[in-house]
């Protein structure tokens, strides 16, 4: 029943995955969300032009917490220790922001949900800041870019 997934016992009773003999390595994941909206007000985003402050500043910081949080938020992941998360945000053309979130740990398990919890927090943070200007404002594509370390090797979306 659980044919290649590890979070589904042989039962397929979900539990978290014993990581104990895997091996201590570093691990890095970049993930993306993109908002979509009106271009006056991703430009408004951009310019630090919203009633509510600074959403870019606003956005990196919950991106930041986020991926601090993926463990309590997402049941069967684990609590890592993160070296570095970054959050980066640009224009992608006039009517969507790309939002990047980096993640990187050395342990015995990879972050690609640190990253995704991330990105999409992040861009939920801009919608939350701009939705007086535009509540047609859409989140989309949020999807791992890229992953390194680990006995499963490296991936990158093509």
């Amino acid at each position: 029943m659980s044919a290649g997934l590890t979070h589904l016992d042989a039962t397929g009773a979900a539990h978290i995955v014993d990581i104990g003999d895997k091996a201590v390595t570093r691990r890095r994941a970049v993930a993306q969300a993109r908002l979509l909206g009106k271009a006056e007000t991703l430009a408004a985003i951009l310019g630090g032009a919203l009633k509510k402050g600074d959403a870019l500043a606003v956005a990196r910081v919950a991106g930041i917490m986020a991926a601090k949080k993926t463990a309590d938020l997402i049941p069967l992941c684990h609590p890592l220790a993160l070296t570095k998360v970054s959050i980066a945000i640009e224009a992608d053309g006039e009517t969507a922001l790309l939002v990047r979130a980096t993640a990187e740990t050395t342990g015995q398990t990879g972050v690609e949900m640190e990253a995704l919890v991330a990105a999409s927090t992040a861009a939920l943070t801009l919608y939350d800041m701009a939705k007086a200007l535009d509540r047609g404002m859409v989140v989309t594509d949020i999807c791992v870019l890229e992953k390194s370390g680990g006995k499963s090797g490296d991936f990158q979306r093509s």
